[in-house]
C-alpha cells in the first residue's frame, strides 16, 4: 500500500489501527502525523476526524447498522464508513457531496483491486444521507443517552446513579468536546516572557481558570517549538498539573513518586525541591527512560533519580519513614480522560473499576509506611469513579488510623475535606481526583 499523505487518508489509516487493531488513538495519530508531514490545517482535520469518529463510534454504528448488509470483509470498510458518517453528521462545513467523493477515493486507495468496496461505500453513504439521523425513543433511558452521547449503557447508568441524569448528560456531552491544547510553564522559567513568546508565535495562550502557570493554546505544534525543546514548558492538562500543587514543598524535601511514568508530575515536583530529590518509580524500566528524558529537557535531571519497581514492593527498596512527600498517581481506568483517549469508553467495564480499585488500595497500603512522621501523601487518579477514589480513601483510613485527610489549597481552588474531584464539565479539563493525607500526631 502506498504512503498516505492527505488528511483523510492519514485519519483512515489511524482509525484502522485503533478500531481494528486496538491501538491507542493518541499514540497512533501522533506517529502518523509525524510521518505524513501534513500542513497545519490538514493536521487539524486529521486530528478532528480521528478523535471525532472514535468519540461518536457507538452513535455512528447505530446510524449505519440497518444500512450495512452482511459482513464487511475488508478492514478499511468499517472505519471508512464511520469516518464518513461522522463528517455527514458533525462537520457542517464539509458538503455531503465532498464527503462521498473523498470516501470513494479512499475506498479505491485502501481496497483490494477490483473488490468493489467503493460501490458498497457509495451506496451506504447515499442511503444514510437520504434517511438522516436515527435515535432510540427519548424515554428509553439509558439506551437513548447511550446512543446520543456514544457511551456504553453500563457507563450511562453509572453516571446517572452517581450524578443524576441532568448532570450526567452535561458530563457526557463535555467528554465529546475536543480536548484543549494545555501546557504548563516551568517554574524555572519566566512565565511572563514565555507567555509573550507564545503570543508572538501565534499560539494565543489563554490562562487556566483552574490553576496558575497553565495555558490553553489555540493550535497544536508546540512539541516542535523551541519553547518545548528548550524546556520552558511541557504538555500537561490543567487538572493534572493541579496534583503536585496539593503539597507544601520545602526546598530539601525527599520525594517519592510511586507511579511516575511518563514523568509530568515528577518533573513538576522536582522544580520545587532544588536541594532535594524526587525518586521516580515505575514498574516498567522502558518507561523510566522517558522520565529521564523529560527531566533532562526540563532542566531537573539533577533532582530526579529513577528505579524500576512495583510500587507494591516499595518497602523492599526503601526504609520506613524515608520520604517527606509521597505521590501515588495510581494506575486507573482513565474515565477522566475520555476526551484525549476516547476509545477507553468502549474497553472498560464495571469489573475493571473494581479490580483497579484493589490494585490502587494495595499500592496505598504498601507505600504509606515510607512516609516520614508529619509528612504528606497525595493520592490521585485520572478517573472520576467512586470506587477508585472516595471508596479507596475510606478503606485506607479504616485500616490506617495513624493517617488522616489534610485540607489543601492551591492558587485557584481549595479543599477543606482533603479530597477534591474535578469533573470534566466544570473546567472542561480532564477529570481528576486528589486526596491529601498526613500522619496523626
Amino acid at each position: 500500500m502506498k504512503t498516505k499523505t492527505s488528511a483523510r487518508s492519514v485519519a483512515l489509516a489511524t482509525l484502522i489501527k485503533v478500531i481494528k487493531q486496538g491501538s491507542y488513538s493518541n499514540i497512533s495519530l501522533n506517529h502518523a502525523l509525524k510521518e505524513a508531514k501534513l500542513a497545519r490545517e490538514d493536521q487539524n482535520l486529521a486530528t478532528k476526524l480521528v478523535y471525532g469518529t472514535i468519540q461518536y463510534q457507538l452513535y455512528l454504528e447505530y446510524q449505519l447498522k440497518d444500512l450495512v448488509k452482511g459482513k464487511l470483509k475488508e478492514s478499511y470498510l468499517k472505519p471508512l464508513l464511520l469516518m464518513s458518517a461522522y463528517q455527514i453528521f458533525f462537520l457542517d462545513k464539509v458538503p455531503t457531496r465532498a464527503v462521498l467523493d473523498e470516501a470513494n477515493k479512499l475506498a479505491k486507495e485502501f481496497g483490494r483491486r477490483n473488490s468493489g468496496g467503493y460501490r458498497l461505500v457509495n451506496g451506504v453513504l447515499r442511503s444514510l444521507q437520504r434517511r438522516g439521523e436515527l435515535l432510540p425513543d427519548q424515554g428509553d433511558e439509558p439506551r437513548y443517552s447511550s446512543v446520543k452521547y456514544s457511551m456504553p449503557e453500563w457507563l450511562v447508568t453509572y453516571f446517572f446513579d452517581n450524578w443524576g441524569q441532568n448532570r450526567a448528560k452535561k458530563i457526557m456531552a463535555s467528554l465529546n468536546e475536543p480536548a484543549k491544547n494545555d501546557v504548563r510553564i516551568s517554574a524555572l522559567a519566566s512565565e511572563g516572557s514565555v507567555v509573550k513568546g507564545l503570543q508572538e508565535a501565534g499560539f494565543d495562550p489563554q490562562p487556566s481558570s483552574l490553576t496558575a502557570g497553565s495555558y490553553a493554546l489555540s493550535r497544536g505544534g508546540i512539541v516542535q517549538s523551541a519553547f518545548f525543546k528548550e524546556g520552558l514548558l511541557t504538555v500537561q492538562d490543567e487538572a493534572a498539573s493541579l496534583v503536585a500543587k496539593a503539597f507544601d514543598f520545602k526546598p530539601d524535601d525527599q520525594v517519592l513518586d510511586a507511579c511516575s511514568a511518563p514523568g509530568g508530575k515528577t518533573i513538576q515536583m522536582a522544580e520545587q525541591v532544588p536541594d532535594g530529590q524526587v525518586t521516580a518509580l515505575d514498574i516498567h524500566e522502558n518507561k523510566l527512560g522517558l522520565v529521564r528524558q523529560n527531566a533532562a529537557r526540563m532542566h531537573v535531571a539533577g533532582q530526579v533519580s529513577t528505579k524500576a519497581a512495583d510500587a507494591r514492593k516499595a518497602g523492599e527498596y526503601f526504609s520506613a519513614g524515608q520520604f517527606d512527600k509521597i505521590l501515588i498517581d495510581a494506575p486507573c481506568s482513565g474515565l477522566g480522560l475520555l476526551r484525549r483517549k476516547p476509545e477507553i469508553r468502549y474497553t472498560k467495564s464495571m469489573a475493571d473499576l473494581k479490580n483497579l480499585a484493589k490494585i490502587q488500595l494495595a499500592i496505598l497500603d504498601h507505600v504509606a509506611p515510607l512516609l516520614k512522621q508529619g509528612g504528606e501523601l497525595v493520592y490521585s487518579t485520572c478517573s472520576i469513579s467512586v470506587e477508585e477514589n472516595e471508596d479507596n480513601v475510606r478503606a485506607f483510613l479504616e485500616t490506617h488510623p495513624d493517617f488522616e485527610l489534610k485540607p489543601f489549597a492551591t492558587e485557584k481552588v481549595a479543599s477543606q475535606s482533603g479530597m477534591l474531584k474535578i469533573l470534566p464539565d466544570t473546567y472542561h479539563s480532564d477529570g481528576f481526583f486528589i486526596a491529601k493525607f498526613t500522619t496523626r500526631g
